[in-house]
C-alpha cells in the first residue's frame, strides 16, 4: 500500500482547484464589467468586447493549464490503483446463492433503509420493488419475520405510546400501506430522539421514552434510564446557564433519583457527594465522574446506549444485519478469492455445505455465536456432530464419543474417569 499512499500524497499536493477557481472568478468579474460598460454605452459595445477578449482568453488558458495538471495527477493515481487492485472475478460466481431469494434481499434492503432513517428512499425502493420485482414472500409458519432480521419473528407497533409485539408490518410492503407503517413511525421516533441527543444534547426526550418503557427495561436488566438521568444531573450540575447549576441539579435529583435508590445507591451517593466540592470540582475526588471528557459522559455514548435498547425492544439488533453481513463479507472476500484461485488451479472442490472451505478470521464484534472445536478430532462441532459433555465435565464431539466408546464403557481422554456414552449430555451452543 506504500506506493498508493505516496501517489495519493503527490496528488493531494498538486491537485488543487484553488487556482482554477480564481481564474474562473476573474473571468466572471471581467464579464460583469463588460456587461455594465455595454449597458451604459451600447454604441461602444464592439470596442469593449474586443478589449475584453484577450484577458478572458488568457484567464481561460490559465484555468485549462491548471486542470491539465490535475488530470495528469489523477491519471497517474488511477494507474497505481489499477496495478494494486487488479480485477479478479468474485469467488463462487457460478454459485449465486441469492438469485432465488430476490424478495428476501429486497426486504433486507428496505429494512436497512428504514433502520437508517432514510424513509423517502425506502418508500421509493419498495414501490419500485413491487412494480418491477417478484412479489414479496408472505410470512408463513416456516417463513416469518426472521427474513427481515427479526430474531424471534416479531416486529412491533405503537400501542398507547408503548412498544408492543406485532408482525403485521411484514405485510405492509406496498406503497399505500408503507406510509402508515408502524415500523417507520417507531424508527422516526428513534431518530427524532437521537437528533435531540446528538445535535442539541437534549436528554429529556430519551429520558421520557425510557421512563415510559421502564418496566420492560428493568426486566431486561437495562440501566439506560438511570444513565440518562445521571447524565442530565451532570449536565445541570456543571452548567452555568440561567436556571441551571447546582441548585437545579439538586432539585432534579430529588425528583428523579428516589426511583433508582434500590439499584444504584452507590452511584447516587457519589453524584450527591460532589455537592460540597462544587466550587473546586476539578480537584475533588469526584472529578472523573463529572468530567466531560469521560467516555461515559458523551452524547455519543448516550446515543449508542439508547439505540441499542430501542432496537432491543423492537426485537432487532442495534446494528443493521445487512450492513454487518456485507462488512463481514468484504473482510472475508480476499481469503475466499485466494481459495478460489487455488481450487481452480488444482481442480479441487468443496463438498461440505454447512461451513466455509477455509477459516476466515473476523473482528470480535462479528462473533455472535459460540464455537466448539473437539479437542480429540480437532473438528468444529456442527448440528450433526454436536459437543457432548461427559460425567467428568470434559467435552468432546459426538463423532469422537462414538468412535472411542463403540457403544460400551470407555475412559475419558483427559482424565481417568470411565463412563458410558448414554451418560453424556449434549451441549447446545
Amino acid at each position: 500500500m506504500e506506493p498508493l499512499a505516496k501517489e495519493l500524497e503527490k496528488l493531494g499536493n498538486r491537485a488543487t482547484l484553488a487556482g482554477t477557481v480564481e481564474d474562473i472568478e476573474n473571468v466572471i468579474d471581467q464579464l460583469k464589467e463588460v456587461r455594465s460598460a455595454v449597458e451604459s454605452n451600447p454604441t461602444q459595445a464592439p470596442a469593449v468586447l474586443s478589449k475584453a477578449q484577450q484577458p478572458a482568453t488568457k484567464s481561460f488558458d490559465s484555468a485549462y493549464a491548471k486542470l491539465k495538471d490535475i488530470h495528469g495527477g489523477l491519471n497517474k493515481y488511477q494507474k497505481v490503483v489499477k496495478e494494486k487492485f487488479k480485477e479478479t472475478p468474485l469467488p463462487f460466481a457460478e454459485e449465486n446463492a441469492v438469485s432465488s431469494q430476490v424478495s428476501m434481499i429486497n426486504r433486507a434492503i428496505a429494512m436497512h433503509l428504514l433502520r437508517e432513517g432514510l424513509f423517502d428512499v425506502a418508500s421509493t425502493f419498495i414501490a419500485e420493488a413491487n412494480a418491477h420485482g417478484p412479489a414479496p414472500v408472505q410470512p408463513t409458519d416456516k417463513t416469518n419475520a426472521m427474513d427481515l432480521d427479526q430474531p424471534n419473528g416479531a416486529a412491533n407497533t405503537h400501542q398507547e405510546g408503548r412498544i408492543s409485539h406485532d408482525s403485521s408490518w411484514i405485510n405492509d410492503f406496498s406503497p399505500s400501506a408503507f406510509k402508515a407503517s408502524p415500523l417507520q413511525e417507531q424508527f422516526g421516533e428513534m431518530y427524532s430522539i437521537l437528533r435531540e441527543l446528538r445535535e442539541n444534547r437534549n436528554l429529556l426526550p430519551a429520558i421520557n421514552w425510557a421512563h415510559l418503557h421502564s418496566e420492560v427495561l428493568d426486566a431486561r436488566g437495562s440501566n439506560l434510564e438511570f444513565e440518562l438521568c445521571r447524565l442530565q444531573y451532570i449536565a445541570l450540575f456543571t452548567s452555568d446557564r440561567p436556571g441551571e447549576g447546582r441548585d437545579a441539579a439538586l432539585t432534579y435529583a430529588r425528583n428523579a433519583f428516589p426511583h433508582f435508590n434500590s439499584r444504584y445507591q452507590t452511584q447516587i451517593r457519589q453524584l450527591l457527594g460532589a455537592v460540597p466540592y462544587a466550587a473546586n470540582l476539578e480537584r475533588s475526588p469526584y472529578a472523573q465522574i463529572f468530567s466531560a471528557a469521560s467516555e461515559f459522559n458523551t452524547a455519543a455514548a448516550a446515543a449508542a446506549a439508547f439505540t441499542s435498547e430501542f432496537c432491543a425492544l423492537l426485537s432487532l439488533s442495534s446494528a443493521s444485519p445487512l450492513l454487518t453481513a456485507i462488512t463481514a463479507g468484504c473482510i472475508a472476500l480476499p481469503t475466499l478469492q485466494k481459495y478460489d484461485q487455488i481450487k481452480s488451479k488444482h481442480q479441487t472442490s468443496w463438498t461440505t455445505t454447512a461451513e466455509l472451505p477455509v477459516e476466515v478470521t473476523l473482528p470480535p464484534a462479528y462473533s455472535f455465536h459460540s464455537v466448539f472445536v473437539c479437542p480429540v478430532s480437532k473438528e468444529q462441532a456442527t448440528d450433526h456432530n454436536p459437543p457432548m459433555m461427559l460425567p467428568c465435565g470434559h467435552v468432546i464431539a459426538k463423532e469422537s464419543l462414538d468412535s472411542m466408546s463403540k457403544g460400551q464403557k470407555f475412559k475419558c481422554p483427559y482424565c481417568p474417569q470411565e463412563s458410558h456414552p448414554n451418560e453424556a449430555m449434549r451441549i447446545y451452543l
